[in-house]
Formats: C-alpha cells, structure tokens, sequence
C-alpha cells in the first residue's frame, strides 16, 4: 500500500526523527486539515529576498511576513528581518531589492532569523507568490542550519491566478502573472516592489481578494487552494 505523502502525513514522521530544537517544535504543531472552511484557518503570507534565484548559491537577504486570520490580515503581526551576509551583494540583485553590503552586513544571523519564523510558521499555511523560491530557500535553510526540511502546506497565489486564467478561458501572457499586476487586476492596493515586507502584504492581500472572487458566500474547503 502506497501512503500519501501529504504534508501532514511527512510532518509526522520527521517529527518523530528530529532531535529537540527549533524545527521539532514547529513540526509539532499540527497543521490544518485541508477539508476545512479556508475562512477558519490561519495563514502566513511570506516574501524573501535573495542575492539571486539559485538556493544553492544565492543567499537570503530578508525575510517578510504577516499572518492572516480567515479572511482578516493581522497588521500587528507584520515583521521584517535583515539577514546577514558578509558575502558580496552582486550589483544586479542589489538594483532590484536595494539592500547593500554595508546594510545587509548588519542583519541578524540566518538561523536566528530562520527559528523566529519558524514560530510564526507554526500550524499555519504558508501563503507565497511564485513560492518555490520560498519553498527552495527555506527548504535548504533549514536543513542546513536545523537539520531537517522545511515541510508545510502552500497556498500560491501565482498558482491560483493561473488556474483562473485557464478556467474562465482568459487570454494572458507571463507579466500579467506577476504579483503588483494580478494586484491591480483587484484594485488592491499598489506598494513598492522588491521589498520583503511589502510584498508578503500583497501577496496576503491577493489571497484574499482571490478567496473572495471563488467564494458563493458558503465558504470552501482549503484544499482547493493548496499547491
């Protein structure tokens, strides 16, 4: 018999692998059942940014979060976190996120930055655009410094504007995919791009006007967002 390799499913057995720390208490926060109502679950809304998109060679540089309550985003809970790096930031990569070596060179360490969210994280859904770089990212952070994966269930919010696009037979092109023009497609809000903390909001914000297009008014069940 093949057992299903859902998240929870691989929560449980690394929990029962890992030694005490950081990573072992957030894997023993349950995680919420995908047949629930979306509007009573809780949400973390993420954004990193990085010296590039290679996770094996590029660095974190901050990460942004802000939790959602149902329908409802937190502001209280809003972070922000430098990470440090003594590594050069590559001018390209600093044009596009403007963190420069000697701002990124007083940031906080990865694994501190890493556990903090960590605590966040727990018993939430992780909600990212584009969230393999996220997922990729964290992942190999993770083992790297906690010993062990990063495992979580995943609302993409690219991956749920592509699904609308394909179900209402909408023509599109990749830009539109992005996450400040899918933003203005709901008339949400227009913040500054490339910034950790900014964009998790949008990316919160752009779940919830998705949620609210798909929703009759008798809610649905999470697992139609999850990757």
């Amino acid at each position: 018999m093949t057992w299903p390799l859902t998240p929870d499913f691989r929560r449980r057995w690394h929990l029962r692998k890992l030694p005490a720390g950081p990573l072992r208490d957030y894997l023993a926060r349950p995680f919420p059942d995908p047949k629930t109502d979306y509007r009573q679950v809780e949400y973390l809304a993420v954004d990193l940014e990085t010296t590039g998109l290679d996770p094996k060679q590029d660095s974190i540089l901050s990460f942004g979060y802000v939790t959602l309550h149902g329908h409802s985003i937190d502001l209280a809970t809003a972070r922000h976190r430098l990470v440090h790096t003594d590594r050069a930031i590559p001018e390209a990569s600093a044009i596009i996120h403007q963190i420069l070596d000697d701002e990124a060179a007083t940031g906080e360490p990865l694994e501190e930055v890493l556990t903090e969210f960590l605590q966040e994280l727990a018993g939430k859904v992780m909600i990212a655009h584009h969230s393999y770089i996220e997922e990729t990212f964290i992942d190999l952070a993770c083992k790297r410094y906690l010993g062990g994966p990063l495992i979580v269930p995943i609302v993409d919010t690219q991956a749920v504007a592509l699904r609308n696009f394909h179900q209402r037979q909408m023509p599109f092109k990749g830009s539109d995919l992005r996450l400040h023009a899918l933003g203005a497609r709901y008339n949400l809000p227009r913040y500054g791009a490339h910034n950790a903390l900014s964009d998790a909001l949008a990316a919160g914000e752009l779940l919830l006007a998705q949620a609210a297009q798909r929703d009759s008014g008798k809610g649905f069940a999470l697992r139609e967002f999850l990757v």
